[in-house]
C-alpha cells in the first residue's frame, strides 16, 4: 500500500510567516510598554508643582532596574524556561501574556494615584510602580523566550535568521513608538498615567493575539504527527540541563548578550535626559534622538539575518557589532563633544550595531543547543541578561546622582565610560566565541539554509 506523504504546516511559507507576524505583534506591544517610561524621565523627575511626579534620579534608576527584580532574584525567568520546555508553547504563552497585562495594570495604578510614606528610602509610589514593572518583566521575558522557541519551531530548516531578524524588527517598532510618542501623548492626554494606560491597553491586545496563535500551534502539532517519517521531538528531562551548563560556546553567547544589551537598553532609559543636558536639545524633542535607535534595526536586523542565512559569518557579525557599540559610547563619553549632529550620527552607528549582534546571536543558539532544550537555554540567557537590565540602571542612576551639581546639571563622562567598558568586554567575548566555534564546529560561520 502506497503511503501518502504529508507536509507539515510550517512547510507552507504563508503559514509560518503568518504565525511569525502574530507572535511579533505580541512582542511589539510588549516592547512598547517596556520603554514607554524612558522618554518620560523629565516628567517623572520634575516637581509636583511643575506637573511632574517628583522622583529623583536615584528613584528613576531604581524603578528602571526593577524590571528584572523578580526574574533575577527569584529565578522566575529561568523557571519559566523549564515550564516552556516541559508544558509547551501554548500554556506558557498564555500565562506570560497575562502576567504582562496584570503588571501593567499595577504600574498604571501606581503612577495615577498619590501615596504616603516611604519604603527602603523610596516613595511608596515608586515602590508600587516597581512592583508592577517587575511583574510585567517576568511576563514579557517569558514571552520573549516563548516567541524565540516559536520561531525555531516554525523556521528551522527554512529562513531561521531572517525570521528572527524580522521578529526583532517588528518588535522594535514598539520601542520606536514608545520613544517617539510617549512624551507628546502624556503632555496632551493627562500626564504619565495616560501613556502607561495606552501601553496597558496594547498588552490586553497582546493576550488576544497569542490566543489566536495557539490555534495555529495546535494545527502545526497535528500536521507534524501526521507526517510520514517525521521524527518526534526529544522529551525534556531535568538531567539534560547539564548540556547547557557544560557548554562553553553557550556561555560565551550568554555573556555577550549580557554585555551588549547592558550597553543598549539601560542607555536608552537615560538617553533622553542626556540629550537635554549635554547636547542642549529641547525636552519636547529630546526623546526623538534616542527614538532613532529602533528604526535602523527594523530594516537592518532582517537584512543581516538574510546575510547569515545565505552567507554565514555569524560570529564575525557579532564582533563587528560589538566594536561599533564600543565606538559609539566612547564618543558619547568625551566631555568636549557636545554637538547635536554628532549625537545623531552616533545613534545611526548604534542602529547598525543593534542590527548586527541580535541578527546573528539569537539564530546561533539552536546551532549549539538541541531544540528540546531551547526554552531553558533562552531562559538562562535572558536571565543573565536581566541581571544587567536590573543592576545597570540602578548603578547608572547612582552615578548620575553623584555627578549632579547644585544646579541639577549631570556630568555624563563617568556614565558613558561605564557603557564603553561593556562594549570592550563584548568584543573580547565575541572573539572567544569565534575561536570556540572553530574548535567545536558549531557552524556559526556557516550559512543556515542548506541547499
Amino acid at each position: 500500500m502506497t503511503e501518502i506523504l504529508k507536509k507539515k504546516l510550517n512547510d507552507s511559507a504563508a503559514a509560518r510567516w503568518t504565525a511569525l507576524v502574530i507572535v511579533s505583534l505580541t512582542m511589539m506591544f510588549g516592547y512598547f510598554f517596556t520603554d514607554v517610561m524612558s522618554p518620560l524621565e523629565p516628567l517623572l523627575t520634575a516637581s509636583v508643582e511643575e506637573g511632574g511626579l517628583g522622583w529623583s534620579s536615584d528613584e528613576y534608576g531604581f524603578f528602571s532596574g526593577s524590571y528584572g527584580f523578580f526574574n533575577v532574584f527569584l529565578l522566575l525567568l529561568f523557571f519559566g524556561g523549564i515550564v516552556l520546555d516541559k508544558f509547551g508553547i501554548r500554556f506558557t504563552g498564555v500565562m506570560s501574556t497575562t502576567l504582562m497585562f496584570v503588571g501593567a495594570l499595577i504600574k498604571w495604578y501606581a503612577v495615577s494615584h498619590t501615596f504616603q510614606g516611604e519604603l527602603f528610602g523610596y516613595q511608596m509610589q515608586v515602590i508600587i510602580a516597581c512592583l508592577g514593572f517587575a511583574t510585567y518583566g517576568v511576563g514579557v521575558e517569558i514571552v520573549g523566550i516563548t516567541a524565540t522557541k516559536v520561531i525555531a519551531k516554525w523556521f528551522t530548516g527554512h529562513e531561521l535568521a531572517l525570521a528572527m531578524g524580522a521578529q526583532v524588527a517588528l518588535a522594535r517598532l514598539g520601542t520606536a513608538a514608545a520613544l517617539s510618542l510617549a512624551l507628546p501623548f502624556a503632555q496632551k492626554f493627562g500626564g504619565v498615567s495616560a501613556s502607561v494606560a495606552l501601553g496597558a491597553a496594547l498588552l490586553c491586545a497582546a493576550v488576544v493575539a497569542f490566543l489566536v496563535y495557539c490555534g495555529m500551534d495546535r494545527k502545526l502539532d497535528k500536521s507534524a504527527a501526521e507526517t510520514v517519517g517525521g521524527e518526534p521531538e526529544e522529551v525534556f528531562r531535568m538531567a539534560d540541563l547539564k548540556l547547557l551548563f557544560l557548554n562553553r560556546g553557550f556561555w560565551y553567547i550568554t555573556l555577550l548578550c549580557l554585555m551588549f544589551y547592558s550597553g543598549v537598553f539601560p542607555f536608552l532609559k537615560f538617553a533622553t535626559k542626556l540629550m537635554v543636558i549635554k547636547y542642549g536639545v529641547e525636552p519636547d524633542l529630546a526623546g526623538w534622538i534616542p527614538s532613532m535607535l529602533p528604526y535602523g534595526p527594523i530594516v537592518l536586523t532582517p537584512l543581516f539575518g538574510y546575510v547569515y542565512d545565505r552567507i554565514g559569518k555569524g560570529a564575525t557579525l557579532m564582533i563587528i557589532g560589538s566594536v561599533l557599540l564600543t565606538f559609539v559610547h566612547a564618543v558619547f563619553a568625551i566631555p568636549s563633544v557636545n554637538s547635536v549632529g554628532i549625537a545623531m550620527c552616533m545613534m545611526v552607528v548604534l542602529e547598525v550595531a543593534f542590527g548586527l549582534v541580535p541578527s546573528a546571536m539569537w539564530p546561533s543558539v539552536p546551532k549549539i543547543i538541541p531544540i528540546h532544550l531551547l526554552g531553558s537555554a533562552y531562559a538562562l540567557i535572558f536571565y543573565i541578561q536581566n541581571i544587567g537590565l536590573s543592576l545597570v540602571p540602578i548603578a547608572i542612576g547612582k552615578i548620575n546622582q553623584a555627578n549632579t551639581n547644585a544646579e541639577g546639571v549631570i556630568d555624563y563622562t563617568q556614565t558613558m565610560t561605564t557603557f564603553t567598558s561593556f562594549g570592550v568586554i563584548a568584543i573580547l567575548i565575541a572573539i572567544l566565541l569565534l575561536r570556540e566555534d572553530k574548535k567545536k564546529g558549531y557552524g556559526l560561520e556557516e550559512k543556515n539554509i542548506k541547499n
